[in-house]
């Protein structure tokens, strides 16, 4: 069965600092103007807003939180030794989603 990630396992590693950026997360957070606390901000006031339990390269889910003001949305992983891997960070905007929860029809 495949493992999904849980908010409160995802909150609990940023508490902790066992979490890592990749690369891309890391210029995309740079790119959208948004601080490593604010990714921060965003995954402990969070929520999962999608589960991919079965992605190839291992579970991971998208979380919703607000920071800076504005949405951010961040994909979360784990790696082989239990640490939270942020794989991508973003704001949400159109034409992908029409609001910070829901995607466009498009």
């Amino acid at each position: 069965m495949a493992e999904s990630l849980r908010i409160d396992w995802i909150q609990e590693r940023v508490r902790v600092n066992q979490y890592l950026y990749t690369l891309h997360a890391d210029e995309e957070r740079r790119e959208e103007g948004l601080s490593s606390a604010d990714v921060e901000q965003a995954i402990l006031n969070g929520q999962v807003l999608e589960d991919y339990p079965n992605d190839r390269r291992g579970p991971s889910c998208l979380v919703y939180g607000p920071a800076a003001s504005r949405p951010v949305h961040v994909v979360c992983g784990k790696n082989s030794v239990g640490w939270l891997v942020v794989i991508t960070v973003y704001v949400p905007t159109l034409p992908k989603w029409k609001e910070p929860t829901e995607r466009s029809g498009t």
